[in-house]
């Protein structure tokens, strides 16, 4: 993954990449995400098995996502007592308002500061 804008600009940067750093996620976070969008709510194990991981790496996977707004999850009861979680994934396209809306943001942030980069570079 490339380290800077110029090596961004230069190289072979893909949809997955810019995912990864716009959110800040890493390579498992979209491939859990992937599967998410594509095979409907599931479970933290299910998701392990699916991706070939642990429960455990898929559910902290699952935090991630949970954390930047890309996944949610639901409680579901059993009927015999007892619940579990169901983990759902934002549409895609919601993905790429998050990430466009990011990318906007940073920006207007980065053009203010360069505008005076000139002068405050020397302070």
């Amino acid at each position: 993954m490339p380290r800077s804008i110029p090596e961004m600009i230069r190289g072979d940067f893909k949809c997955d990449d810019i995912a990864k750093c716009i959110l800040g996620l890493k390579t498992i976070d979209i491939d859990s995400y992937k599967v998410l969008a594509a095979k409907g709510p599931i479970t933290a194990e299910r998701l392990g098995e699916l991706l070939n991981r642990e429960r455990s790496t898929a559910y902290r996977s699952l935090q991630n996502l949970m954390t930047c707004g890309l996944v949610h999850r639901e409680t579901k009861t059993i009927k015999d007592g007892g619940y579990y979680y169901e983990y759902i994934a934002l549409e895609p396209a919601r993905l790429k308002e998050m990430v466009q809306g990011n990318i906007d943001e940073w920006y207007t942030k980065m053009k203010k500061l360069a505008a005076n980069i000139d002068t405050d570079i020397m302070k």
